[in-house]
């Protein structure tokens, strides 16, 4: 056999084997967003949204999943420049970002809370007058707070990379309440009896996978979320994480259209 002849064959092989043929999808993440997206006792990535996202893409054909740790506030930019294919991270649709991402239908609905210490003695947003507030950097909680500022008297708004710092921090006395979704909260204090939420703020979010505007992947990753609502996956997978069955009202149960403005 000539040196050409075992040359192609050699390339051939390694190009066959090479990991390179996989189709990957990258997706950022803020991890540490408890049970959307965080780290178990053995360091592995997991989560509600983690599942849902490897699930999506594997009915896209995609064959792997790499999962990017990116501060929420930053998932915007790596979506619209490329870095990344796709975000998660309890993400709300909103107007203002359909302006410059684009989104699969949603898939969670929820809405914002007031979180404190039970010994504060602080029974809801009428209670937070010269205090200081925690909330993530440039979330909806961000973005209630800072619409509400004067209107509840907030001394301070202090902006995390996270529910458990802000969680560490009201913990300390660092803040007096932390305002976030609900779910994320609700989930993080099941067995930490000293922390309660006090007020559910009525927001009407809808959660979903973001991507670059107008990205070819949203039609198929909505038709992926189809199937996935049909099939009962799912339900299955919010009883899991949330111990009970969706609601048969809400998006992780009705089958919609990718957002628009």
């Amino acid at each position: 056999m000539t040196r050409i002849k075992l040359a192609a064959l050699a390339a051939a092989a390694i190009a066959f084997a090479s990991p390179a043929l996989a189709k990957s999808l990258t997706v950022g993440a803020n991890v540490g967003n408890v049970p959307w997206e965080f780290q178990d006792a053995s360091s592995e990535i997991v989560g509600f949204e983690v599942e849902l996202v490897r699930e999506v893409a594997k009915r896209m054909g995609y064959d792997d999943v790499q999962v990017e740790n990116i501060p929420f506030n930053g998932l915007f930019s790596a979506v619209q420049s490329g870095r990344i294919d796709a975000a998660i991270s309890s993400i709300t649709i909103t107007k203002k970002r359909l302006e410059s991402v684009s989104f699969a239908q949603p898939y969670y609905d929820s809405d914002q809370s007031l979180s404190v210490l039970k010994a504060s003695g602080i029974q809801g947003l009428s209670g937070l007058k010269g205090k200081v507030v925690g909330v993530d950097t440039g979330s909806t909680g961000d973005i209630y707070a800072t619409a509400h500022e004067t209107e509840l008297g907030l001394s301070e708004i202090r902006r995390f990379e996270g529910l458990s710092p802000a969680m560490l921090d009201l913990a300390a006395g660092r803040i007096d309440g932390y305002i976030s979704d609900i779910p994320a909260v609700a989930y993080y204090i099941k067995d930490k009896p000293d922390y309660a939420v006090v007020e559910r703020i009525p927001t009407g979010e809808q959660y979903s996978i973001m991507f670059a505007k107008d990205s070819p992947l949203v039609a198929e990753a909505t038709k992926a979320i189809t199937e996935l609502k049909t099939d009962g996956f799912l339900a299955q997978l919010h009883e899991k994480w949330f111990g009970t069955k969706p609601d048969a009202s809400t998006s992780t149960v009705k089958v919609a259209d990718a957002p628009k403005l």
